[in-house]
């Protein structure tokens, strides 16, 4: 019996991560055996390689500034595992939490001696978790991020109002696919029949699967750069301003509070897809809640300010996609200073691409280190990370604080200091900094 929030916890982290055979008819069993939850929810369902988090957000934000209350569902957390379960961007409290374990667990347990080895997986719990919880707790809506690809995507049992697909991108290849288009068509696995779709920044082969897809299932996607148009409009000031053009919505000097040009991107596919949103169920929208939602939102770990004088920011950036973006983002806000990146990653990620994209910034020094990688996952150590590169602007530390101590003593004033390279490894930097209670 599950009696205390530690036992829950441990409950759910101790279920396999993956099963070999890739199946929706697991999590579709599970649901029938809780009362199909999810069938009492409305969602809007957002899938991608990256800007998943950050889309969410917007969505999150722009639905509150109109006074809805709104729950979302996202992975993987920063500090504590109640974060993937929020409502109005507050975690769900312990309590309810052990309360919601309590009601499944008896359902596991079912499953379990139904199947065997091939009981339901740890996010298969959080997702059965998430339903449940909102199904008895209602909200307006539910902003449901995938955890993983889309078509086989335990969150993917779903009708949404509207689908999201933010980014394609080369991540986890050994699952999804080695090239573009296989990645995409797992992606675009989460299109439903007569549900439109919003896809953010996508190369043209990727683009050609969704509206391949997206024909099959008799709906249409609409893309950004091809449907809806945004138009950097830089400023001096932390965060990013533009433009955004869809059909005869044409507002300027939107403004958000988040860091990187990729996020005017995430911003404007939440926009259009909360339009597409309000479309589909005949309301209207108004400009200044708009404005409003977008420039409220916040993100823990994108490119997140932990102190000002120095300059120290984390950001989640674990993947090669990820690196290409951080890049543009150093060019445009930071050509000025020296921009000095701690940076360690988990052991399966392809890290030495990851530098080299890094180095092509001049004014970048790297500091390869390592942390406590989460459960079973290994942290790439920092002599692999420094064996796969040569650079006189790489050097090595045994761990983070001694990285950063190290940094600390040789920068001036006005440098960056950044640290990324997995949002495990921010997790742990970012409870350093501001404290937590676990």
């Amino acid at each position: 019996m599950i009696e205390t929030y530690a036992e829950a916890l441990q409950f759910i982290h101790g279920r396999d991560r993956f099963k070999k055979k890739p199946t929706l008819d697991r999590m579709r069993e599970f649901m029938a055996l809780l009362g199909n939850p999810q069938d009492q929810l409305t969602m809007i369902h957002v899938a991608g390689t990256n800007g998943k988090g950050s889309t969410v957000a917007f969505l999150r934000d722009l639905f509150m500034a109109e006074g809805n209350t709104v729950g979302t569902f996202t992975s993987p957390f920063i500090t504590r595992f109640n974060e993937r379960i929020s409502v109005d961007g507050e975690p769900i409290s312990d309590a309810d939490l052990l309360a919601d374990v309590q009601r499944i667990e008896p359902v596991v347990a079912q499953l379990d001696a139904e199947l065997g080895a091939e009981g339901p997986t740890e996010f298969e719990i959080d997702t059965a978790l998430m339903f449940s919880y909102f199904a008895s707790h209602p909200v307006d809506i539910v902003v449901v991020e995938v955890g993983l690809g889309g078509l086989y995507d335990s969150t993917n049992i779903i009708t949404p109002v509207v689908s999201v697909i933010t980014t394609i991108g080369m991540d986890h290849m050994k699952i999804l696919g080695d090239t573009i288009p296989k990645i995409a068509a797992q992606k675009a696995g989460i299109i439903k029949p007569d549900v439109p779709v919003v896809v953010g920044r996508l190369t043209p082969d990727a683009l050609a699967v969704m509206d391949d897809t997206a024909t099959a299932n008799h709906t249409q996607v609409c893309a950004l750069d091809r449907d809806y148009k945004v138009k950097n409009q830089p400023e001096d000031e932390w965060g990013e301003r533009f433009a955004y053009a869809w059909g005869d919505r044409r507002w300027r000097h939107l403004q958000i509070d988040l860091l990187g040009p990729y996020q005017i991107d995430n911003a404007a596919t939440a926009l259009t897809a909360f339009i597409t949103y309000h479309l589909v169920k005949k309301q209207r929208v108004n400009i200044a809640e708009i404005r409003q939602g977008l420039a409220h939102t916040a993100w823990p770990g994108r490119f997140e300010r932990l102190n000002t004088e120095p300059l120290i920011a984390i950001d989640g950036a674990h993947n090669e996609p990820a690196m290409v973006e951080m890049t543009q983002l150093l060019r445009q806000h930071f050509k000025q200073h020296d921009v000095y990146i701690i940076l360690a990653v988990l052991a399966d990620k392809q890290y030495d691409q990851m530098v080299q994209t890094l180095l092509k910034v001049r004014n970048v020094h790297i500091v390869v280190t390592q942390f406590q990688g989460p459960g079973k996952r290994a942290a790439a150590t920092p002599q692999a990370l420094e064996d796969a590169v040569t650079s006189k602007r790489v050097t090595m530390a045994p761990d983070w604080p001694t990285a950063l101590k190290t940094v600390l003593g040789t920068i001036s004033a006005d440098d960056l200091v950044l640290l990324t390279g997995s949002l495990y490894f921010i997790s742990e930097v970012r409870q350093y900094f501001k404290g937590t209670d676990e």
